[in-house]
């Protein structure tokens, strides 16, 4: 339990720190910034509580608000994304959810990429209603999530094949 719980926290202030100090300030082409920190919901355990999941998402979400100044929109798309990551669970492995088996650095590459572009592009989605909050400002809200989307998702599949834990010889 102590190591699940300090490998969870490593992480969760890694990519914390990572989205408030780094990549938030990358504004590339001056709209386009990825949000890699949605990795932590992504990558939580399924078999634990969720409540508490939903309350670490939450958690997640109002740091990077509080840090960015941001009023509360990260936290609304965390909250979302880790209430909606069943289906989307269920969507992207099918049987090995039913089961609870999914091991994410063992699954195949496409049900992880499905995985994790459905969650973020829902993720932006809501983030960018959010932002710009204005009906006639749609395509705006569809263009940030579309190329904030494909940033984030290239990068978190980047940083999962990294960091994933089995070494191929």
């Amino acid at each position: 339990m102590t190591n699940f719980l300090s490998i969870h926290t490593i992480r969760f202030v890694i990519l914390l720190l990572l989205q408030v100090l780094l990549l938030s300030h990358v504004n590339f082409m001056g709209y386009i910034n990825p949000y890699p920190y949605i990795l932590f919901i992504l990558l939580f355990p399924i078999k634990n509580n969720r409540m508490l999941f939903i309350l670490l998402s939450f958690l997640l979400g109002l740091f990077i608000d509080m840090f960015l100044d941001s009023g509360g929109i990260h936290a609304a798309a965390s909250v979302t994304i880790a209430f909606i990551r069943p289906a989307a669970l269920k969507f992207s492995f099918g049987a090995l959810y039913d089961h609870q088996a999914i091991k994410f650095n063992q699954v195949d590459f496409g049900q992880r990429f499905i995985y994790i572009s459905i969650l973020t592009l829902i993720h932006h989605f809501i983030l960018f209603s959010l932002e710009i909050f204005n009906f006639s400002k749609i395509i705006l809200v569809l263009q940030n999530t579309l190329f904030s989307s494909i940033f984030t998702i290239l990068l978190s599949i980047l940083i999962t094949i990294i960091f994933s834990g089995t070494n191929k010889k």
